[in-house]
């Protein structure tokens, strides 16, 4: 039934990998288009279409894939399950989208007509299945049709999107690439799951675990959505268009650690039902020091380049996205570092109040932030709010489990490879100074310095300290049996 974890996790990351890439092919053509006005605009619009598909969903992309990932060996449990939970989300997500509509109607201000066009974004989460194709370990048609799908909406874009009057068509060509991509995802359910029509009860029953779930998830993107919508609110749409671009390219970059994370959750929490924790505790420790190298080295490359990348990127009105940027890529060490707990210790076990404690002290945290700091420093108000509430997320979570799990080990991988991306951000900061050239050559120079000063000074560590990351990570988790580091 499924596939190998290393070919989902192949497919996972060159997904993520497309996904990070598309809107930083779009993002340029749309910011020089419309400007920072309009980016702040749509991305109000956006924001708020997303708040509500979150809550159509509740908390499915969690508590569905575990609930699938124990079902799945029993085809009678799995129908059973599939079923109950997808007639609970066909009424939330039918509640919700009456709600949106209300919203367009009744309250949306200017953006208005973008948010009409966003409606399709309510509409998919009818049909929204990678809940239950991630809980089998089927990942090959979600990867490849949305690209497929997100290729399409691409080129859409850059036909029939010309001026700050096409924003509209912008909002609704996504949406509808988000309702086709679900879509297309359909006929790779046929052979696994068959609904069966199942009492209104049974389905009711999943409601409150994935309403405790919703918290937590409404709670992380009070901090990663809200914000744009304070920030929009209380300093402008200007403001909110460049710290949209800044949070851009940092949200993408955390597309990979997701990536990760979606690919182990139901790996994990087969195991978790096998009572296999000795493995779960080793995976954890070698999952921590590859995730905390990879994100370790994308801060600190970020924060040395993002002054001259932005204004590159972007178009010169953005400059100020840059000196937003660097301090906000230091939220992906903190978000690298949760993450790995999250998925692979406290969602496969069932806790998910240790989850849903910690998002929401950093929710907490983040609003109180916003709100004293968004009035006087504009949109570097958010961007401390953001710092303060990713750094609250990890510190709850030791607070919580310090006794379950070799934290000082963890924080000492996190310690040599901050030192290390502290290194290669002089030496590429450095080089810049040196170079006598500017543009993309200039900044492609800074990069293969700092490339290659985060390499060797990794790969030193590791024979001195003789991990080898590629003993059998993948290996152990699908059954085999790799050498202990």
């Amino acid at each position: 039934m499924a596939s190998s974890t290393r070919k989902n996790a192949m497919y996972n990351v060159a997904y993520r990998l497309f996904s990070v890439l598309l809107p930083l092919v779009t993002a340029p053509y749309l910011s020089r288009t419309v400007g920072p006005e309009g980016v702040g605009l749509y991305s109000r619009a956006w924001n708020i279409s997303y708040i509500f598909c979150l809550a159509a969903m509740l908390g499915l992309n969690d508590y569905g894939v575990r609930a699938i990932a124990r079902t799945r060996d029993d085809p009678k449990e799995l129908n059973r399950t599939f079923s109950a939970i997808w007639q609970m989300q066909l009424m939330v997500a039918g509640f919700l989208t009456v709600l949106w509509l209300g919203y367009v109607f009744f309250v949306a201000g200017e953006e208005k007509e973008i948010a009409f066009h966003l409606t399709l974004m309510s509409v998919s989460c009818l049909v929204s299945f990678d809940w239950c194709l991630m809980g089998l370990d089927i990942f090959r048609p979600i990867a490849l049709r949305n690209t497929f799908v997100k290729t399409a909406a691409a080129v859409c874009v850059f036909v029939f999107v010309h001026e700050k009057n096409d924003l509209w068509i912008y909002g609704l060509v996504w949406s509808l690439a988000t309702l086709a991509g679900n879509l297309s995802c359909l006929p790779s359910l046929r052979g696994k799951v068959r609904y069966t029509r199942v009492p209104l009860r049974e389905s009711l029953k999943h409601l409150a675990p994935c309403a405790v779930l919703f918290i937590s998830v409404m709670a992380v993107n009070v901090y990663r959505t809200m914000d744009k919508v304070m920030v929009s609110g209380i300093a402008g749409l200007e403001q909110n268009g460049q710290y949209e671009n800044a949070e851009k390219i940092i949200y993408c970059l955390s597309g990979f650690i997701s990536a990760i994370g979606t690919v182990m959750m139901p790996k994990i929490s087969h195991m978790q039902k096998q009572g296999r924790i000795g493995e779960i505790r080793e995976h954890i420790g070698r999952s921590m020091n590859l995730i905390l190298c990879m994100v370790c080295a994308m801060a600190f490359g970020v924060a040395a380049v993002a002054d001259r990348f932005a204004p590159l990127f972007y178009g010169e009105e953005f400059a100020y996205a840059g000196t937003l940027m660097a301090p906000l890529a230091m939220t992906l060490i903190m978000i690298g570092f949760a993450n790995v707990i999250r998925t692979q210790w406290v969602l496969p076990q069932g806790r998910d109040s240790i989850f849903v404690r910690s998002v929401c002290a950093g929710a907490a945290v983040n609003l109180a932030v916003n709100a004293c700091l968004i009035p006087g420093m504009k949109s570097m108000g958010a961007v401390i709010g953001t710092l303060m509430a990713e750094m609250t997320v990890p510190t709850v979570q030791y607070l919580l489990l310090r006794k379950e799990l070799p934290y000082r080990r963890y924080l000492g991988y996190t310690g040599v490879y901050m030192l290390i991306g502290a290194a290669m951000l002089l030496c590429v900061r450095g080089a810049g100074k040196i170079i006598p050239w500017g543009g993309w050559a200039g900044l492609g120079v800074q990069v293969l310095v700092g490339i290659s000063v985060y390499g060797i000074l990794t790969l030193l560590y590791w024979k001195l300290s003789g991990f080898r990351p590629g003993s059998g990570l993948l290996r152990k988790i699908s059954g085999g049996h790799g050498k202990k580091a």
